[in-house]
């Protein structure tokens, strides 16, 4: 565990809070630097890296948690789909439980829906495989980093000639929403926390125009205690400097130009389309769907106009948004809870909710 134990160094990691520290005391002023990546989220959490920083900086999660900005319609359209005849409806786990208008999937299933939890789409193509006179539907959600192994999965069905594996699609993408919450006057940021997933897929080029055109520092990093403080460092040392610019911290998964093959991938079988977020709304051409040619796997996703109604009380679309942190709603852990969760937010492994609840005490 040498290499993990290296980023987890107390020595380091005490010297890149100190160093944070001194950067933020020469700007004057309070900053807001957001993480746009559950991982980061959980992470952040995890390792209590709000307790090691000055008063001075503060962290807010975005919309990074997949789950939890997929909207209520998409899991009435599931839900609707698992109550066909015959239907097999295959999905991750953390969407099991998220609510849509009239129940979750778990709902779903405990009223007789076929319902099975997968951990990949081949896990989906092997039900179908193995059930070839029933309909399997796969809930194919997530950013840049899902979408290839989706798209290899229906590239195999394409091969197998497995038509009873259908895919609906409910993936986004991760710059048109950065551009959006930008363009929302409701939030000012002093720096963004790029996501070190979706950038191993699109790589550096993609988050250029948020220097450009917002004049916001960017840093792309890890998942470890040293790589989201250096990252917090360098935004810091971008503000001190009046030079906003994508830097990449996590070069030793993240190259600069990304994964091509991936990227091929989600080309080959994917196409933008309008897409609904909750917590945002309608953000263009932020969603992938199936091609025409793919049309014979492909499900009828909700329209995209329809808006995600959110469930009363609950506020995790400001969450999403950074308009409040979770403890500042009325139902955080008094009726939402992870047993008895109300909103995506807290269902989500990835939710910030869930990291809020899990790690109040570090």
């Amino acid at each position: 565990m040498r290499y993990i134990d290296e980023f987890r160094s107390a020595a380091h990691v005490k010297a890149l809070a100190g160093r944070i520290a001194r950067e933020a005391g020469r700007l004057r002023r309070p900053v807001r630097f957001m993480e746009v990546c559950g991982g980061h989220t959980m992470a952040i959490h995890r390792f209590g890296i709000p307790g090691l920083l000055p008063e001075s900086v503060e962290l807010l999660s975005g919309p990074g948690c997949p789950v939890c900005v997929t909207p209520t319609t998409y899991i009435d359209r599931a839900i609707e789909i698992a109550g066909h005849p015959g239907a097999i409806l295959a999905t991750f786990g953390d969407l099991y439980r998220v609510p849509g208008r009239d129940g979750s999937l778990e709902d779903a299933a405990a009223h007789g829906a076929d319902v099975r939890v997968v951990y990949s789409p081949r896990d989906a193509l092997r039900i179908a495989s193995g059930n070839p006179a029933r309909r399997v539907a796969f809930l194919a959600i997530g950013f840049e980093t899902t979408a290839p192994t989706v798209a290899a999965a229906l590239l195999e069905a394409q091969a197998r000639r497995l038509t009873n594996f259908a895919v609906l699609s409910g993936h986004k993408t991760m710059p048109p929403a950065l551009r959006a919450l930008l363009e929302a006057p409701q939030v000012a940021l002093d720096g963004l926390i790029l996501p070190g997933h979706v950038s191993t897929i699109i790589g550096v080029q993609p988050y250029r125009f948020i220097p450009q055109e917002f004049r916001v520092p960017c840093c792309i990093t890890g998942f470890e205690p040293a790589d989201i403080l250096q990252s917090i460092l360098k935004l810091v040392e971008q503000c001190v400097a009046g030079a906003p610019e994508v830097e990449n911290a996590y070069a030793r998964a993240v190259r600069p130009e990304g994964n091509r093959r991936a990227c091929e991938l989600i080309e080959k079988v994917f196409q933008p389309v309008d897409a609904q977020w909750r917590g945002i709304g309608l953000i263009e051409a932020s969603g992938l769907d199936l091609r025409k040619e793919w049309e014979a796997w492909r499900l009828e996703p909700p329209d995209p106009a329809l808006p995600s109604v959110e469930l009363a009380a609950c506020r995790c679309g400001e969450v999403l948004r950074g308009l409040i942190k979770p403890p500042q709603c009325p139902l955080f852990a008094v009726r939402c809870t992870p047993d008895t969760p109300v909103g995506p937010c807290m269902v989500s492994s990835e939710g910030s909710c869930a990291a809020h609840y899990r790690y109040r005490g570090a």
